[in-house]
């Protein structure tokens, strides 16, 4: 197999099922095998996502310590108390810590907020913020997607007389902390129906509660808070975060990206205007492409804090000036990453044997700390294994994990833990802080696990399939119906389709990179898009190549003209393939 290559999976076969869902939502038979090969077992499942409306949201009643969460915050604001709310510093956690600033701000508390700087190697953070609490005679310490690992920190605020309420979504990998309540859909005890909610949606949760309670008991008026008005924050969290868009997250961005349409926050408008983005066809891909990573820039290589200002920020000059700053900030980020990446690069083409091994460890002081979660992330994807980079800085290591479906680590975490400082996360994207006289030692561990376990199989590239289709199905009504399926982001990706065609004039190369395909199937024609692929060329040099395509159906605009045309995602020729 090549690089270009990847293992196509072709969608399994259900025809029972597929002709039930056909009869009972009248769709195509294309879209309803999406549905069968997105792992939908029944129709009830089915009509809950295609159909779940904010109504559906379960109640937040179903968090096992709730009522001790709201008691004690309503006791906060009964007695004037200062409220500190630390949150991580990626977009979740500043979103999160926008969220319950500006909800508890508006019921009438005395709020102040704390987010540090992931650029500097510590041991824990949650530390750094007691000082700024007991400066401020802080009473109520509140974390927004962190915290559950921070039993030791979080004793130490305890001890001072502050109460804490940790709020988090990342699994739990020791001791729970010593707090008023703990709320965390993944605690082992937790009867809360969503796994999969992110750090700001576990706050959004909170603030529902909140609302709620307040109301009951009168001390605010049913139409004083609207909780829509916080779905803009809680679908750009999940988003950032990789949360998945299936069940209760996906009426969550679904209708946070209606609110963001709307653009009431000041911060947020002007971040879409320095990035050039419209909010006409707002998706989640717009987000996480161009929203995102300049908020995420702060925390990399920032003040991560300014995030959480923009957000809340009333004032559009001020706002507009910050936009701008968090503009230059991610070209700064940008250009740091680049260089970090093709370092990395560089290595790995001097050192192939690296590749050898199931699992890529390395390990640099030349790294910047604020950065690494990027390049895991795209050396996981490009590689197609787990992969763990290690920023260094006196003799302390700050490593970023990411992994693939067949490879979760929180269990090999826990094993080897007594080589860590620290760690935590989830099971396919995780952190760890490690002495460096210990990396060899976890590395060798780790990537014996690693080899041990996995296949060959398991690190190739693979192509999900998710319907065969021909292109006379290929029509406006049926890209208006795959939009029952939106909005796609992780876990309910846009669906690839495959058929064969043929390839009847040579491909055009695009931006060096790209190819241009013109392809034809019972008399019609349509041109397709293959990002990267240029790499393929040779293979469709001839006219009428006959091919077996995967590739992914967008409306196109272009000089007033809509037209079909395909995202190539790759292609085989056709003789190679069993037709």
């Amino acid at each position: 197999m090549t690089a270009y290559e990847p293992l196509w999976i072709y969608p399994p076969k259900d025809s029972h099922l597929l002709k039930k869902i056909i009869a009972e939502f009248s769709i195509h038979p294309a879209t309803a095998q999406i549905l069968v090969s997105r792992g939908f077992k029944n129709l009830e499942e089915i009509h809950e996502f295609l159909y779940a409306k904010l109504p559906n949201l379960y109640d937040p009643d179903l968090f096992p310590e709730i009522d001790q969460a709201v008691d004690r915050v309503l006791a906060a604001l009964e007695k004037k108390e200062t409220i500190l709310i630390y949150g991580d510093n990626d977009v979740d956690g500043i979103t999160a810590t926008a969220l319950l600033t500006d909800f508890l701000t508006a019921v009438g508390g005395t709020i102040i907020y704390y987010v540090p700087n992931r650029s500097i190697l510590k041991k824990n953070l949650i530390s750094d913020a007691l000082d700024y609490a007991l400066s401020k005679n802080c009473k109520l310490f509140i974390t927004v997607d962190c915290g559950i690992t921070a039993a030791k920190e979080i004793e130490e605020v305890v001890q001072k007389g502050i109460d804490v309420i940790v709020t988090d979504h990342h699994e739990p990998t020791s001791k729970i902390p010593l707090c008023v309540a703990t709320l965390n859909p993944k605690l082992i005890n937790s009867t809360y129906p969503n796994r999969e909610l992110t750090g700001v949606g576990v706050a959004f949760k909170l603030a529902h509660a909140l609302t709620e309670k307040l109301v009951e008991l009168e001390k605010i008026s049913p139409t004083k808070i609207d909780l829509k008005d916080y779905l803009d924050l809680v679908a750009l969290g999940t988003i950032a975060d990789m949360g998945a868009l299936r069940g209760e997250n996906r009426i969550l961005v679904r209708y946070g990206l209606k609110q963001m349409r709307h653009l009431k926050r000041v911060g947020l408008a002007k971040l879409f205007s320095v990035s050039e983005l419209s909010t006409a066809d707002l998706a989640p891909s717009d987000i996480a492409s161009k929203i995102a990573p300049r908020i995420n820039s702060l925390g990399r290589i920032a003040d991560p804090r300014k995030g959480v200002e923009l957000l809340l920020l009333k004032n559009p000059d001020d706002a507009e000036k910050l936009a701008h700053e968090l503009d230059l900030h991610n070209l700064e980020r940008q250009k740091i990453e680049r260089m970090a990446a093709d370092d990395i690069d560089i290595l790995i083409a001097k050192k192939p044997e690296i590749l050898r091994d199931k699992a890529i460890i390395l390990h640099s002081n030349r790294w910047h700390p604020g950065i690494i979660p990027i390049i895991t992330a795209r050396l996981a994807k490009q590689y197609n294994r787990p992969v763990i980079i290690i920023s260094l800085e006196d003799k302390i290591g700050k490593g970023s994990i990411r992994t693939i479906p067949e490879f979760p680590v929180l269990e090999l975490l826990k094993n080897n833990q007594e080589l860590l400082i620290n760690f935590g996360g989830h099971d396919y994207a995780a952190g760890l802080t490690i002495h460096e006289k210990n990396i060899p030692e976890f590395k060798k561990r780790f990537t014996e696990v690693a080899n041990q376990q996995l296949k060959d199989q398991d690190v190739l590239e693979k192509l999900h399939l998710d319907a065969e289709i021909s292109f006379k199905d290929l029509t406006f009504d049926f890209m208006e119906s795959l939009n029952l399926l939106e909005p796609f982001g992780h876990e309910n990706p846009p669906p690839i389709l495959y058929c064969d065609a043929v390839q009847v004039w040579p491909p055009k190369v695009v931006g060096r990179l790209h190819l241009k395909l013109f392809l034809e199937q019972e008399e019609r024609s349509l041109e397709g898009i293959g990002f990267n692929l240029v790499g393929k060329k040779d293979q469709i040099r001839k006219k009428n190549t006959p091919l077996r395509i995967a590739f992914t159906p967008q409306v196109n605009t272009f000089l007033n003209k809509t037209s079909i045309q395909l995202q190539i995602k790759d292609f085989k020729l056709a003789i190679d393939e069993e037709i």
